[in-house]
């Protein structure tokens, strides 16, 4: 019988299945929509907002039933349940679940005649809603945390990102300040991510070392937790109610329950993964180290394979470092999230070539590099980088002369569409050379996803100004692909290959065999002309930022 292996990814709006057979060529792909299939609920694009101002989470309960929906229609579309040999996936970053002290025993007692919800909803949990990645009710913990450990940077140092609202750390101080009898009566925590391997093994899962890069409780570089930042955010207590160390991904967990097996008919040899985080898990799945990810949706995320280096990876108060879920903790991930993306570029299109995209796209390959000297930063809404910045603000370039700033009327027209796709991929490439360390080989590929991925004429600028290859995924759903490859990881592991790297098991899967289509490639003329214009970016950033400070004093 030939093996398959299972990602499942549990995002803000869907439980999304993902199945593969050894080759990584797709079997089955089935999802359960929140709030179009379990409306009982109430959420709203999977969540729920309030009491508190900032303040969103989602039902556990909603989980529960969504992954016995799921069993369901897999069973429904045959999915023979017996010859799937491992489990991994991705969960939601820094969404958390807050066991009781009756987790354990109702998860290693779960009667196969039963629903999962109707057992554990009852009494597994201390909090009966999960905070999640929206939330922004911690503003408060982000500022104490931050002065308790040195400062913003202090923290970023030790776990890879200063404190944000939606890092699980400040998350559990809050719930720790607010909710005290909840705190008390929470046994264990649960990233997303580590929540759902708890179901499928009938006990308490490890959380896996890349998804909790996103707490601010771990270290970055040992994958080990801090115990300075422990008793910060939740008391001394705060250590055992987390678990045992992070482990890596591609490790065993240990074989899935009785409950699993008799209830769907799982083999009872079927391995159980640790799970990592969305990010982590589309990283897996469509890139390499070495390699570069941009998604181009809402917001732009630029995320970098950093391979391993003598020198470890320096860590900044405006990007994120991530352990990386198979090479952890040798090599890491960059992350590079900008709010200003789409909304952005679409803004453009529509002030300039009356929202039409063929119109936007003949003027941007109607100018070249620079655009003659113009450029533009766009930030309709404040922006994470450079942080808090908004408006919009031009100015005339040169290479010899600082940037001089202009008024948007002395701005060629027929430039602002090019211009914007300059100014945000310059953002992103100034940070590259300080992101990777000393003697790094140049990137050779990169990928792009979200919805301006699929336009032609933006591959093409991007390959030319980051100087590499651009490559898609055929795959819709990377993050549990990236899932069901990590599940593969550990059954190879299993079988022969303890030693061996995700690299060597994916090594003749590279390129168009994984999916993965070349678009475009750099053009030497054009190509050349960016290195100059990435100093001529930072200084007018430098300007922008000063003059934001200015008017905020």
């Amino acid at each position: 019988m030939q093996p398959l292996f299972l990602g499942l990814d549990l995002s803000t709006q869907q439980l999304k299945a993902v199945l593969v057979r050894e080759d990584c060529s797709i079997v089955h792909e089935s999802s359960v929509r929140f709030d179009q299939d379990l409306p009982s609920y109430g959420t709203e694009n999977g969540a729920l907002k309030g009491p508190a101002e900032g303040e969103v989470t989602s039902p556990v309960a909603m989980w529960l039933d969504a992954f016995e929906l799921l069993a369901e229609r897999m069973k429904q579309a045959g999915v023979d349940f017996s010859s799937i040999a491992a489990i991994s996936g991705a969960g939601q970053q820094h969404g958390s679940v807050f066991w009781s002290y009756d987790a354990e025993e109702a998860l290693a007692s779960l009667d196969a005649s039963k629903s999962l919800t109707s057992q554990l909803s009852p009494i597994a949990f201390s909090l009966a809603r999960a905070p999640i990645w929206q939330d922004s009710s911690t503003t408060r913990e982000c500022r104490e945390i931050e002065e308790a450990i040195g400062g913003p940077q202090t923290l970023a140092d030790i776990t890879g990102s200063r404190a944000y609202e939606r890092f699980t750390g400040t998350q559990i101080a809050r719930i720790r300040r607010i909710n005290p009898k909840a705190y008390e009566a929470t046994s264990r925590i649960s990233l997303v991510s580590s929540f759902m391997p708890s179901l499928f093994l009938g006990r308490i899962a490890p959380i896996e070392i890349s998804d909790a890069s996103g707490m601010n409780l771990m270290d970055v570089l040992t994958c080990k937790w801090n115990d300075r930042l422990l008793n910060i955010c939740g008391g001394s207590e705060l250590r055992s109610k987390l678990g045992p160390e992070p482990v890596p991904g591609g490790t065993s967990l240990g074989k899935i329950s009785t409950f699993w097996a008799n209830r769907w008919g799982f083999n009872s040899d079927c391995l159980i993964a640790p799970f990592t985080g969305d990010n982590p898990a589309t990283v897996v799945a469509l890139s390499f180290p070495g390699d570069a990810l941009l998604s181009l949706g809402t917001s732009t995320t630029f995320l970098l394979s950093i391979p391993p280096a003598d020198i470890p990876p320096k860590r900044f108060t405006t990007s994120h470092l991530l352990s990386h879920p198979t090479t952890a903790p040798d090599a890491q991930i960059a992350m590079l999230c900008y709010k200003n993306g789409a909304l952005a570029r679409e803004q453009v299109r529509d002030r300039y070539t009356d929202h039409d995209w063929s119109k936007y796209n003949s003027l941007v390959d109607g100018e070249g590099p620079g655009c003659d000297g113009y450029m533009g930063l766009y930030f309709p809404l404040p922006e994470i980088i450079p942080p808090g910045v908004k408006g919009e603000f031009f100015f005339r370039t040169s290479p010899s002369l600082p940037p001089v700033q202009i008024s948007e009327e002395e701005v060629p027209r027929d430039c602002q569409p090019r211009m914007i796709l300059e100014s945000q991929f310059l953002s992103i490439q100034s940070r590259i050379a300080a992101i990777l360390p000393p003697n790094s080989p140049p990137l050779q590929r990169l990928v792009v996803t979200g919805g301006s991925s699929a336009n032609q004429t933006i591959r093409q600028l991007a390959a030319d100004l980051f100087n590499m290859k651009v490559y898609i995924s055929t795959t819709k759903e990377a993050a549990g692909m990236g899932g069901a490859l990590l599940a593969k990881y550990s059954w190879w592991k299993q079988n022969g290959n303890n030693k061996g790297t995700f690299e060597e098991m994916n090594a003749m899967m590279e390129g168009e065999a994984a999916g993965m289509k070349c678009v475009a490639e750099p053009r030497g003329d054009v190509a050349g002309k960016y290195g100059g214009l990435v100093a001529s970016y930072t200084a007018c950033e430098e300007l922008v930022v000063k003059a934001s400070a200015s008017k905020d004093v």
